[in-house]
């Protein structure tokens, strides 16, 4: 793939606008689009439909939050799937049920096109800095045809099978982390329900190795009660959802993952934008009658 290729986006938010800064430093050129019609630091071109963007752009990057998200921009008169011409590439970040990845790469086969879904593992933090972790499902051609600008905006990729098997690795790995975060919860809230004194409590376990070091960021941050959003509440409850669900459908038993999963549910009623880590938050509130 030559740096000399225009890739489009369609979602432009917090990761996506660091992931295309990454791109641009590797000489790609970009254009976007974003399903609110925000957007724009003057440095990115943005332009009014998915379908617009799909007819200028050599390859198409998409970074939306759900399902339904995906649906508004790839389908329909003025979607991405409208434009785009044989032969270009389709790139998925976007975290979505596994049926819907392998749908998409059908349709896509049926067009012309190629389609790799790869959902990404890392937060802003690894966005920016391009630390990120690909997980990539599709053919091995294809991800050797995206390599160049997933080596852009990654430390690593990760080609984790056929279509749809990106979607699956990324469920798993957010499960993981869904559920941890509400274990370490637990025990912050037996902590603090014992008597133990709060700031020690924090201190203590971001000194242990028990402690993973994503998780020691998000006790940071619990201790100091910042919630600024690295990965909304809304969108780790909804990967903990498709799990859940395909989890079922593949009869495999996720008990852990399901208890943790009622503890983000409620965690998204009460801070649907704010990071998943306000679970502390909620779970603090039940034992010290704090806000």
């Amino acid at each position: 793939m030559s740096t000399a290729s225009l890739v489009g986006f369609i979602g432009f938010g917090a990761m996506a606008s660091r992931m295309g800064a990454n791109l641009a430093k590797a000489g790609y050129g970009l254009v976007a689009y974003t399903p609110s019609g925000k957007g724009g630091d003057g440095s990115t071109r943005f332009v009014p439909t998915p379908r617009a963007l799909a007819q200028e752009a050599d390859v198409v990057i998409v970074c939306v939050p759900d399902d339904e998200a995906l649906e508004a921009s790839l389908q329909g008169a003025d979607g991405v799937l409208a434009g785009m011409k044989p032969g270009s590439l389709l790139i998925n970040t976007s975290t979505v049920a596994p049926e819907t990845s392998v749908a998409l790469a059908e349709q896509g086969k049926a067009l012309g096109l190629t389609v790799i879904d790869a959902p990404v593992a890392g937060s802003t933090p690894e966005a920016e800095s391009g630390n990120l972790i690909i997980l990539a499902g599709g053919t091995a051609e294809a991800i050797s045809r995206a390599q160049p600008m997933f080596d852009a905006m990654g430390r690593l990729t990760i080609h984790a099978g056929p279509a749809g098997s990106g979607s699956r690795l990324k469920l798993v790995i957010n499960g993981i982390m869904g559920a941890t975060l509400a274990v370490v919860a637990e025990g912050v809230t037996y902590g603090l329900a014992s008597g133990l004194e709060r700031d020690m409590l924090y201190d203590a376990l971001d000194a242990v190795p028990v402690i993973s070091p994503h998780h020691k960021r998000k006790l940071k941050a619990a201790k100091a009660g910042d919630f600024s959003p690295q990965f909304p509440t809304r969108l780790m409850q909804k990967d903990m959802r498709l799990l859940l669900t395909d989890g079922a459908r593949q009869m495999a038993p996720l008990p852990a993952m399901a208890a943790a999963t009622q503890s983000l549910s409620l965690t998204r009623r009460r801070y649907p934008n704010e990071d998943y880590s306000a679970l502390f938050a909620v779970m603090e509130s039940m034992v010290a009658n704090t806000p």
